[in-house]
């Protein structure tokens, strides 16, 4: 057996001792007994527990693999979260105000994928195991609303209809405005009776809207969820913020950083999520490399009362990023790229010095790189906030306010 004392957390919540030796469900400062594994520790014994380790709330977390950080405090969570944002700007020698992160509350997260494997009793949902395909059944999950805890059924239902011996399927639930919106992947392939039988189930649970596969199989209501004034029908399994909470969040600090701005471009605009709000005092010209999360924000806004204009553009702002004379217009930018960050877009920002960017990023390190970006073109990074909306795990999403001592584009 060996002796270790863990260091510090790494980027997945794991604890890190020297070697380095990661090992899994332990604290900084903790004195753990284990056996060597390569690079990871097993049988991992807990000799000297740190005072902010807790009782996990959720009575699956030791099996199940959907949450990391159960056994930790919430506000040495909040903490870890936070000083991760720190470490991944003070590699580029950025120093700025990042305030305390803001959490989401238990039992709020509205949109997850549950696992549905088809057995020979049935079926069983749940998530995975850590580092595992076994599925976990879940039934008292803590992170979860309500509806889609009792989406759980659903999950079975539909595995024991269209699920191979094989594999497991990828069942996509939304808590919409109208009820459960569900989208399946790695299902059956469909034909005229499996098509039967899942319209029935659609009518049976009462769903708003059930794909297989991205193709309708029934939708009894429009799935709508809520941006500001505006309710947008989102396309099968899109993406959408984890929680109400954090949406709202996320909305009001890019509100604070695009003030009173008249002319606002909102590129990797999804299916409106800051859009929507942001046109009730400004107009908005929204770009999304997604067609049908486009016509869904487009519709949406015709749809709604009392917002200023809304122009919708497909673009692949990967290929094709907005140049410095399509931005020149704007008196602010709302940007919020996929995990890979956008390096070729915010080079571009970079050139077309925009007053105010409101930076919407889901990982620290490429925001960190993009935020050097546009401190060596003079842009101040005046706060961050970091949002915890991802509950327990090592996700960490945020806010970065970039504005420029003085509009130097005339």
């Amino acid at each position: 057996m060996t002796v270790l004392t863990i260091e510090r957390l790494g980027q997945q919540g794991d604890g890190v001792a020297q070697g380095p030796i990661f090992v899994p469900l332990t604290l900084p400062g903790e004195v753990v007994t284990g056996t060597p594994d390569g690079d990871s520790l097993n049988d991992v014994r807990i000799d000297t527990p740190s005072p902010d380790r807790v009782a996990p709330p959720c009575p699956h977390f030791r099996s199940c693999g959907g949450c990391q950080l159960q056994h930790a405090s919430d506000p040495f969570v909040a903490q870890w979260k936070r000083d991760v944002v720190v470490t991944a700007l003070s590699v580029h020698g950025i120093t700025t105000d990042v305030r305390p992160t803001l959490t989401s509350p238990d039992r709020s997260r509205r949109r997850a994928t549950f696992a549905a494997r088809r057995t020979k009793k049935g079926a069983m949902v749940g998530f995975h195991a850590r580092k595992s395909d076994a599925i976990i059944p879940i039934p008292s999950c803590v992170l979860l609303t309500p509806a889609l805890l009792a989406a759980q059924p659903v999950a079975e239902a539909l595995a024991i209809a269209g699920a191979s011996r094989k594999g497991a399927l990828a069942v996509t639930v939304a808590d919409s405005l109208e009820g459960l919106d569900v989208a399946v992947s790695g299902g059956k392939p469909l034909d005229g009776p499996l098509r039967i039988v899942l319209a029935g189930l659609c009518e049976t649970h009462r769903l708003a809207r059930l794909t297989w596969e991205d193709e309708l199989i029934g939708m009894r209501v429009p799935p709508a969820q809520r941006f500001g004034k505006a309710q947008v029908v989102p396309p099968p399994g899109t993406f959408l913020q984890a929680t109400t909470h954090g949406q709202d969040t996320l909305t009001a600090l890019v509100q604070e950083i695009v003030g009173p701005a008249k002319s606002v471009m909102d590129l990797f605009a999804g299916c409106g999520t800051f859009a929507l709000p942001l046109s009730e005092t400004a107009e908005v010209h929204a770009v999304e490399g997604s067609r049908d999360m486009v016509a869904a924000l487009d519709q949406g806004w015709r749809q709604a009362q009392g917002l200023k204009r809304v122009k919708s553009e497909t673009r692949d702002l990967f290929r094709r990023p907005m140049l410095p004379d399509e931005l020149a217009k704007a008196e602010a930018v709302v940007i919020d790229p996929p995990r890979a960050g956008a390096v070729a877009q915010i080079a571009e920002l970079a050139t077309a010095r925009i007053p105010r960017i409101a930076h919407v990023s889901c990982n620290p390190q490429t925001f960190a790189r993009d935020a050097a970006t546009l401190c060596a073109a003079g842009y101040v990074l005046e706060w961050v906030q970091p949002v915890d909306q991802f509950r327990w795990s090592s996700h960490v999403e945020l806010v970065g306010a970039f504005v420029l001592p003085h509009d130097t584009r005339d």
